[in-house]
């Protein structure tokens, strides 16, 4: 059975979801693919730390010891921040590599770049796991601008954000309260500012915008707030009105055509389709001009919605259905 060698950059949350997935729907990818799926290396920042055990597999800190042996067919990237992601898959990109990866933050800003980098040297870039984690919104943009125009995207795309809106209006706990709640649970950072900021769903929306639209607005023309200076009053007097907060994402093209944006909280009546998202959750609603409204809700992040969405991105390289992720 031919191999397909793949290497996990970073292996943390998300590179760890990666490495568990492929192990456990092992035989359900290769009888659905033809494929046996071997990953043969793993970047991490300190080869010394204690980890899951991952026999027959090189660990190392170092990036040259992962070019430099068996060739890789795919890499999924898992690192935070842009740099050294955008390098590395660059890099990948350059040996004839397919990528796949999680990172936002590189790809908002990076990510037009490596898709004409990878179209000309032959290769696939799988980006899914970027944006609402498990809600497959990449694939179904895609799939909807074939024959269709999308005229506004807009939704929750920051669990963390919805977290605490959510708990602070069932439980009556003020934000700081309810941030230390989602801290303790690992929905919030130990820093939670790009969560409670807007900083993460921005940089989200404007990986939809250049799918949806091929461009992105002017980010220092975006207004981005985030749900950090809400507090329980508001929220309350919101439920008193049969309203809810939500901290809404929105790119849409004006009546001149051109391209807007905007982040930040929002009340929604019990006619709007976010209306009921809570929790943890994100949801994505689309406008297109011949379709209409499309709204795809699902698990905003975590080691397995995300590296599902990881493990799916390379099924559709292979050009097969994510079937065998669906239990997962």
């Amino acid at each position: 059975m031919p191999s397909i060698k793949a290497a996990i950059l970073g292996f943390g949350t998300v590179g760890e979801g990666i490495y568990r997935i492929l192990k456990e729907k092992r035989e359900q990818i290769q009888e659905q693919t033809g494929y046996s799926i071997d990953i043969v290396a793993i970047l991490v920042k300190d080869a010394s730390k204690k980890r899951l055990a991952t026999p027959g597999v090189v660990i190392t800190d170092d990036i040259r010891d992962i070019w430099s042996g068996p060739s890789i067919d795919v890499v999924f990237e898992a690192i935070v921040g842009e740099e050294p992601a955008y390098t590395y898959l660059s890099e990948a990109i350059e040996k004839g590599t397919h990528i796949i990866t999680a990172n936002k933050k590189m790809f908002a800003k990076h990510g037009p770049a490596l898709v004409k980098h990878a179209e000309f040297r032959g290769v696939q870039v799988g980006f899914e796991a970027t944006t609402a984690g498990g809600v497959p919104i990449i694939r179904t943009v895609s799939n909807l601008i074939k024959g269709d125009r999308v005229r506004r995207v807009q939704g929750i795309l920051n669990g963390t954000s919805n977290y605490i809106l959510t708990k602070m209006r069932e439980d009556h706990l003020p934000f700081q309260q309810v941030l230390q709640q989602a801290q303790a649970l690992g929905y919030a950072e130990a820093d939670p500012t790009d969560d409670v900021s807007g900083g993460d769903a921005f940089r989200k929306l404007m990986i939809l915008s250049s799918l949806a639209f091929d461009r992105q607005p002017d980010w220092d023309h975006v207004p981005v707030v985030g749900v950090d200076h809400i507090e329980l009053s508001h929220v309350q007097e919101a439920s008193n009105n049969n309203l809810r907060y939500r901290h809404v994402a929105d790119v849409w093209l004006d009546e001149k055509g051109v391209l807007q944006a905007t982040v930040g909280p929002v009340l929604v009546g019990a006619d709007h389709p976010l209306h009921s998202i809570d929790g943890v959750n994100n949801a994505v609603i689309v406008n297109t001009e011949y379709l209409g409204q499309l709204t795809l809700v699902g698990p905003g992040a975590g080691m397995y919605p995300t590296g599902s969405a990881m493990v799916s991105d390379l099924l559709h390289i292979l050009g097969q259905p994510s079937k065998v992720l669906v239990n997962q």
